[in-house]
């Protein structure tokens, strides 16, 4: 895990550089009188995205679904409601400083089956490891959200945040739950087609095939 004091991205070159680069300019030109809010991911109704939406909506379909690394994985997200309503507040009391916007860790594997529980669905998840799923070159982050692999020395720890100077600093979270919920509920009643290629169905079909052959084959040779 890291907390505020860890260092920022360097150079000029890429988003996490760039935001690093602002963050600096207005604190150079505003010191003392800055409140500089760093989300993770931020998910929720009406996120064009689809790099949350995702998972509510694959989940709602059932059946067999790829979930990728351990159920243990440790995730973050934020809904952009809290996100908006703390910022405000930030900016009423005048509150200074930098903080980790973004949720407390929790299992990918109560994410997911927190979406099986809003949706009703009879979703089964088939876990894969980080190195099975890269090796059906699935991009990670966008084909399917909220996954990187753990070893990636770049954006391996990136869902480990500390966020407890934000929540001393009045941040206040929904439930999982509502944001699931709600974000389900949006998606299923508008046709949004998401700014991020995610997982097609016929493409995580090819996947989940290939790795019950994997196990059935595997099965077969220990036996042998």
């Amino acid at each position: 895990g890291y907390d505020e004091s860890a260092p920022v991205a360097s150079g000029n070159d890429g988003y996490g550089p760039q935001k690093a680069r602002a963050e600096e300019a207005v604190q150079t030109a505003l010191p003392g009188r800055v409140a500089c809010v760093r989300p993770g991911l931020i998910v929720g109704p009406f996120d064009p995205t689809g790099r949350f939406t995702y998972w509510p909506q694959r989940v709602a379909r059932g059946g067999d679904v790829l979930a990728p690394g351990r159920p243990e994985r440790p995730v973050q997200i934020i809904d952009a409601r809290d996100l908006a309503a703390w910022c405000l507040q930030l900016a009423r009391t005048r509150t200074a400083g930098v903080f980790n916007a973004i949720g407390p860790t929790l299992p990918f594997a109560k994410l997911l089956n927190t979406c099986r529980d809003v949706a009703g669905s009879d979703a089964n998840f088939i876990w894969m490891s980080d190195e099975e799923v890269l090796a059906h070159d699935i991009e990670p982050w966008t084909a399917l959200p909220l996954w990187i692999p753990e070893n990636d020395p770049e954006s391996g720890g990136m869902l480990l945040a500390d966020n407890r100077r934000a929540m001393a600093a009045g941040l206040a979270l929904r439930p999982l739950r509502e944001t699931v919920a709600d974000t389900l509920r949006w998606a299923l009643g508008n046709e949004v087609a998401a700014s991020v290629a995610t997982l097609a169905p016929q493409r995580e079909q090819q996947c989940l095939q290939t790795h019950a052959q994997r196990i059935t084959s595997s099965a077969r040779n220990s036996n042998a």
